[in-house]
């Protein structure tokens, strides 16, 4: 089966269209779903800066249990969090399935949450938004249900980072 070319000017139309419906609210609500602990959570793709597989880390002395230590991605170095141990969880294994979840530049923080897997993307559309008591963590948004019955919880990374508990790593 021949492939059909696509000329400059179509794809240039298809994307004006696409925009354009991005733009009246029409495009799907799609956000980056990751696993950390037991948790799925939800957050918006201009909060991640990056999603990498796990490189070698140097630990911090008399930190937290949660602190993973430093990575240097790039030339830049980066806190790394456990995030699932941050929020009392089980600790996250380091291994091939893991991932740094590196927080958008727009923070101004040079930080990265490690995570059990990323999801992909998940269309909120396409899930129920679920009535649960209001959760006492901060960065803890919206909640939903997929079609399969597992519950998302919406990542509001500005809240975590705003937290005492996640800038202070040292230990008392």
């Amino acid at each position: 089966m021949a492939k059909k070319k696509l000329s400059l000017r179509e794809f240039q139309e298809s994307l004006v269209q696409r925009l354009t419906s991005a733009r009246a609210g029409q495009a799907t609500r799609a956000l980056l779903g990751v696993q950390a602990g037991r948790d799925y959570w939800l957050l918006d793709l201009a909060d991640s800066g990056e999603i990498i597989p796990l490189p070698p880390l140097t630990g911090v002395p008399l930190t937290k249990a949660w602190f993973c230590g430093i990575a240097n991605i790039r030339g830049s170095l980066y806190s790394v969090v456990d995030f699932s141990a941050f929020q009392g969880g089980e600790a996250t294994p380091q291994n091939a399935d893991s991932r740094l979840l590196i927080v958008g530049g727009r923070f101004g923080i040079n930080s990265a949450l490690l995570v059990n897997r990323t999801l992909g993307l998940r269309n909120i559309d396409q899930m129920e938004v679920r009535t649960a008591e209001t959760d006492p963590r901060p960065w803890v948004g919206e909640q939903y249900a997929d079609a399969q019955g597992n519950a998302w919880k919406r990542l509001n990374l500005k809240h975590l980072l705003s937290q005492p508990d996640f800038l202070e790593i040292g230990l008392a």
